[in-house]
């Protein structure tokens, strides 16, 4: 177990025991790819920072990754069976078990957050950040837009800007608490743009791997987008298509972040790993 696997299992020590307590552990320490975090490790380091100034903040960020997946999950909205290679949170436990997991993850993270540093007004910037990238004009907006968007035909443009709202505003969160620790907050409208083009590259990824992949491979159910009825990257563009425009979007993050007056081969190296990732 590495480090920062290590510290996120400590983080809801100090919870009461309860069912609730159980579910939550159960999902935030199934086998994830910790991409967000990674992200985050990343991004200190290219600033010269060590990744442990980076630990109460990325488990925030996981927390809220999680408690996601586990509403996603839910009958109500993906109705899905099979997370991380584990059954659903819903189904370990029950449906109001795992509604309350992901509701108190969520709260849960704020509390992380606010042990991200010594200096109140970097706990308070990021706290804000959390707030604004997770909630109704961020990763829910992209929610509500991808339920919205069942049993329709999407245009381009609109399957764009579920997905930079749904999945790119969680991964771009990462880069921007990376500045904010790391006080360069200059940085943070460059960054946006960094994980608005990362995240379309990734959620394309991952409409192409719901299509090609397998269910041992993916450790989630296959073909969820066609079962309820999604419009996505594939169905749009077909299999070619849609891998020529995660290739295209990744390489914009890239010319984007060679831009940048730091050391960015820690980042580059992630996310050349993101674009060549079979799961």
């Amino acid at each position: 177990m590495s480090e920062f696997e290590q510290y996120l299992a400590t983080c809801l020590d100090d919870v009461t025991p309860s069912r609730v307590k159980d579910a939550m552990q159960y999902s935030l320490m199934a086998k994830g790819k910790r991409v967000r975090p990674n992200i985050l490790f990343a991004t200190l380091e290219a600033y010269g920072l060590h990744k442990e100034l980076g630990y109460a903040c990325a488990s925030a960020i996981e927390m809220i990754h999680t408690y996601s997946l586990i509403h996603d999950d839910l009958p109500a909205m993906d109705d899905d069976t099979l997370r991380r290679g584990m059954p659903t949170c819903h189904v370990q436990f029950d449906e109001a078990t795992a509604i309350l997991a992901g509701d108190a993850l969520l709260t849960q993270a704020f509390i992380e957050a606010s042990k991200t540093s010594d200096n109140a007004n970097i706990n308070q910037k990021v706290i804000a950040y959390l707030a604004k990238y997770a909630g109704a004009d961020g990763m829910i907006l992209g929610q509500i837009r991808d339920i919205l968007g069942e049993h329709k035909q999407l245009s381009l443009e609109e399957l764009q800007q579920i997905h930079i709202y749904k999945t790119g505003k969680l991964l771009t969160l990462p880069f921007i608490c990376s500045a904010i620790i790391s006080q360069h907050e200059e940085d943070i409208e460059q960054w946006i743009k960094i994980g608005i083009y990362l995240g379309l590259s990734f959620q394309i990824q991952d409409d192409i791997l719901d299509e090609t992949s397998t269910v041992e491979e993916l450790g989630k159910n296959i073909h969820s987008d066609i079962r309820n009825e999604k419009t996505t990257y594939v169905t749009l563009l077909g299999i070619d298509g849609a891998k020529q425009e995660a290739k295209r979007y990744y390489e914009e993050a890239i010319a984007l972040l060679k831009t940048m007056h730091l050391h960015t081969k820690p980042i580059e190296d992630y996310m050349y790993s993101l674009i060549q990732r079979k799961k």
